[in-house]
């Protein structure tokens, strides 16, 4: 097994300073509005999921990270709130599809949009090509 060097941890302290400060700031910027750090991670996987308007819960789990029950107790919050709703699938009947309701679409752009000046900033610093 090869040693890290002290560069390599200073790397690896400096990425995961920069990343719990964003998360951090994220939590805070939520709260703000009114709804938890996970509640906003729903929504934004919602909104920003790939070639569709909806996720299943298990897409969402995976995408939260999450197990299966804990992210339909998630989502049944984020109902009661008024921001989600499932819907039977039209193709597969055993399936159930979340979508974003207008307040919930409404409250995650929102969120987005506070997040734009740090995630400038870690665009920056972590820069993706194009």
């Amino acid at each position: 097994m090869s040693q890290l060097s002290k560069q390599n941890f200073q790397d690896l302290s400096d990425f995961r300073f920069r990343l719990r400060a964003f998360q951090k700031h994220s939590e805070d910027i939520c709260k703000s509005q009114g709804i938890t750090g996970l509640q906003y991670l729903l929504l934004l996987h919602l909104k920003g999921f790939a070639h569709r308007e909806w996720a299943t819960i298990s897409e969402l789990s995976t995408r939260l990270q999450s197990r299966h029950h804990a992210t339909v107790m998630l989502i049944d919050r984020c109902c009661e709130l008024g921001l989600v709703k499932r819907c039977e699938s039209l193709k597969d009947k055993r399936c159930i599809e979340i979508h974003l309701l207008a307040k919930g679409d409404a409250l995650v752009e929102a969120i987005a949009w506070l997040h734009r000046p740090e995630l400038n900033h870690l665009q920056q610093d972590f820069p993706v090509s194009p």
